[in-house]
């Protein structure tokens, strides 16, 4: 029989040697800092890190090792997307209470670090450098002649050497190698040393890569014996033996042929109808399948090593949506925001002051959102049992607090029963002689007024309207002040006056005067102005009305002043904060707003400014519901004392307080509608002036025209909406509550202005609680907040109540 070429597997099936297959693998060896020169300093530690191949590192770890590149890239990528801030001071939400938006470290940092790179790239190769080096990372800094940072630039690690100082200090210099071989004495105060400390040498760090050395090697290994086994194996999936006795050399040939050796084919079977045959499968051997194990495990103790999860990186299957996100914030917290602190922490030192600080912007990280809203899901719970109550929920929440007796009180399910917090609270709940906490034999304590001496006996509230006299008093020593306006009228004084030293208005002696009259001899003129203002005063009814109440034109009128005088500061603070914000550096910054300092400044831009920024909506919404709020309980528990006296009680009934305080917030959403439209008119009219104008100052005059023209119609609609709303509101829950056996008649002004369907309803006599027909929509009341905004705008309609026996 001829000489035949055989593939070796089939060949060792038609001979009686037995074969044997021999590899072998080259260790090439790790490069963990266990085989360290041995090299000690003057402080007699060893140079951890002399031996440490940078260079090798890079090559075979990072670059050739898929979870080692994307650990790094993972973390690296944060350093470059978030910002760095600079800022004096924290709140209790973490945030500085001032922050300087223009500082020359920001403008390296965030900006240009130096010629050839952005801020961003500058971070990112830093966090790379950290992770990579066991010395650490070194970054030179430039300055001025009048010390003012101007670049950053990244040292080689490999090229720098910090030489110890044999007379105390640490470091003496660093020695920097350059490309061309020159050696470069740099001073310790121009280089900041960035690295994850070694816990016993000075002079070395930590990285990751040395403790995931062996695994690194080993993720490779497995690749490339993989990789090595396609190439250089080339044995089929599975071999048909056959009797070869009976063929020729030309069937042989054939018979070869049909199996395609070759990489390319590894896996293939061929068929052929050829005698009796043997098979034998050679695929998913007990070898192959310990390099793959292997190489999982590797990559579970790299990723390990630096702390970053897989379903970081980018490959969440098999995890649910809660533990891919517990991955991620546990990643931030234990992984991220520590190495993030290691890098803005370097640049302390070039501040400015020591009660400045630096960090990185981390406010847009949503997964740092996860205990916040774990926080506030346990606050809704604990307020829907009653044990919290809406304001320290708010608090919890981050928002502003109502400070109303609703929102103070607590709500005890399942019957939403309140429990009062403060004394005075207790008549706005509708409870006489209520237990509130503390308080023993059914009596709430008395609660001295802010500022005044704890152990001073508290004078008893007057027998007629006691309750509201408390609250009024209350409101007046707000904040431990004398008697005189309220907070609402203080923060308009505050507002409008320009110097501390200036003396009282004609207002001011009106209010002075008020507050000297002798109460026997009863309020003046001055003093009736300053209550209508705050429309809180309840008054008495004229004898002979104990079965008839119809809310007055006074009504509305005291109410809409109290509104007023309450959202004049707000708006005069928006003003303000706007052309604040528009004036602000870092607002202007990238936009043609920026003014050049000179043909070196690259600050401006062809961006647009952030109206939404500026503006500021939401932030003014819920100042203007807050203040709302309260400005409209008050007048909500006037209407209702009034409206009680009328028909013999003398508190409001309890089961009114809610229907109250319903009508009080749906005031505050339609207030809230009316402020927000002239808030998106002003953002609007910001944008389009961009287009025609790149000068800041014609903004801050449009800003200001707006205001005057717009946002004086806007306060106007808001304080007559609201007023009519609320008292209207109030007035219907507490008549509903007294009856049965009241009704209501509507009434309109009677005059040219009325609008035709509520001059429909003219006369028109229901039980309370019956809503009217208005134009097709059910109405409870003028002003109601849940009809069409064409119904209720501008309405100035009222309702007369009387008893059924007594109706004309």
């Amino acid at each position: 029989m001829a000489r035949r070429r055989w593939l070796p597997a089939l060949r060792s099936l038609t001979t009686t040697r037995r074969a044997t297959e021999e590899k072998t693998i080259t260790w090439t060896g790790g490069y963990t800092s266990t085989t360290y020169a041995g090299t000690s300093n003057i402080w007699s530690t060893e140079g951890r890190a002399d031996g440490w191949d940078i260079g090798r590192v890079v090559t075979e770890g990072y670059e050739r090792v898929v979870w080692v590149y994307k650990a790094i890239d993972t973390m690296g990528k944060h350093a470059s997307r978030l910002p760095l801030e600079i800022g004096v001071g924290l709140t209790e939400n973490g945030e500085f209470e001032e922050v300087i938006e223009d500082h020359p470290l920001l403008r390296v940092l965030n900006g240009r670090a130096n010629p050839v790179e952005t801020g961003p790239q500058f971070r990112k190769r830093l966090s790379a450098q950290i992770l990579l080096s066991k010395r650490g990372a070194f970054v030179e800094v430039t300055r001025s002649n009048r010390g003012t940072i101007t670049r950053l630039d990244l040292l080689p690690p490999d090229r720098v050497i910090p030489v110890p100082d044999p007379h105390g200090e640490y470091v003496a210099h660093f020695e920097f190698t350059t490309m061309h071989g020159e050696v470069r004495e740099l001073d310790p105060e121009r280089v900041r040393w960035i690295r994850d400390p070694h816990p016993t040498d000075p002079f070395s760090g930590v990285t990751p890569l040395e403790a995931a050395g062996i695994s690194v090697e080993l993720d490779h290994l497995s690749r490339l014996y993989n990789v090595s086994f396609i190439k250089n194996d080339a044995r089929p999936g599975g071999i048909v033996a056959v009797d070869t006795s009976s063929l020729n050399e030309r069937e042989m040939d054939r018979l070869e042929s049909r199996f395609l050796p070759g990489s390319e084919f590894a896996g293939h079977v061929s068929v052929i109808g050829s005698g009796d045959m043997k098979y034998v499968d050679l695929a998913a051997r007990p070898r192959e399948m310990a390099y793959e194990h292997a190489a999982t495990n590797a990559k579970i103790e790299i990723l390990g090593a630096f702390g970053v999860p897989e379903s970081v990186t980018g490959n969440a299957s098999g995890r649910t949506f809660d533990n891919a996100e517990q991955e991620e914030y546990g990643f931030w917290i234990h992984t991220e925001l520590p190495h993030l602190e290691l890098i803005s922490n370097a640049f302390a030192s070039d501040l400015g002051g020591l009660d400045r600080a630096i960090r990185f912007d981390t406010s847009t990280v949503e997964a740092l959102e996860l205990p916040r809203r774990k926080r506030r899901t346990e606050a809704r719970e604990e307020w829907n049992a009653g044990l919290i109550s809406a304001d320290e929920y708010r608090r919890r929440a981050g928002l502003p607090a109502f400070d109303n007796p609703h929102t103070r009180a607590l709500w005890i399910s399942p019957q939403k029963a309140p429990v009062p917090a403060r004394p005075e609270d207790a008549a706005a709940l509708g409870i006489q002689g209520a237990a509130g906490p503390g308080a023993p034999g059914g009596q709430l304590p008395p609660v001295p007024p802010p500022g005044a001496d704890p152990n001073a006996p508290i004078p008893e509230a007057d027998t007629v309207g006691g309750d509201a006299a408390a609250v009024v008093a209350q409101a007046r020593t707000e904040g431990g002040q004398p008697a005189g306006p309220g907070a609402a009228a203080a923060a308009v004084a505050d507002a409008r006056t320009t110097k501390e030293t200036g003396g009282p208005g004609a207002a001011a002696a009106a209010v002075t005067a008020a507050r000297e009259e002798d109460e026997e001899t009863g309020p003046g003129e001055a003093a009736e102005a300053v209550a209508e203002a705050r429309g809180l005063q309840v008054k008495a009814l004229p004898a002979g009305t104990s079965d008839t109440f119809e809310v007055t034109d006074n009504d509305f009128d005291q109410a809409q002043q109290a509104v007023s005088t309450a959202l004049a500061p707000i708006f005069d603070r928006e003003e303000g904060v706007i052309i604040a914000r528009l004036r602000s550096p870092k607002t202007r910054k990238g936009t043609p707003f920026w003014k050049d300092d000179g043909p070196t400044d690259t600050r401006g831009g062809t961006g647009t400014l952030d109206t939404d920024r500026i503006v500021g909506t939401d932030r003014w919404l819920e100042e203007i519901d807050a203040t709302l709020a309260r400005v409209l309980a008050g007048v909500a528990r006037t209407a209702a004392h009034r409206t009680a006296a009328a028909f013999g009680a003398s508190e409001p009934p309890a089961r009114a307080s809610g229907p109250t305080a319903a009508a009080v917030l749906d005031a505050v959403a339609a207030a809230e509608e009316v402020a927000r439209g002239f808030l998106a008119s002003l953002a609007m009219l910001l944008d389009q002036a961009q287009a025609v104008t790149t000068d800041v100052d014609d903004l801050v005059a449009l800003v200001r025209s707006t205001f005057t023209d717009l946002g004086a119609q806007a306060a106007a609609n808001i304080a007559e909406a609201t007023a009519v709303a609320t008292v209207n509101g109030a007035t219907e829950a507490t008549a509903a509550a007294i009856g049965p056996g009241i009704v209501r008649t509507w009434t309109t002004r009677r005059d040219d202005h009325v609008r035709a369907v509520h001059a429909a309803v003219e006369g028109v006599t229901l039980p309370v609680g019956q809503p009217y027909d208005v134009d097709g929509f059910p109405m409870r009341f003028p002003g109601d907040q849940l009809a069409p905004i064409h119904l209720t705008v501008n309405c100035r309609c009222r309702l007369r109540y009387t008893t059924e026996g007594d109706t004309p």
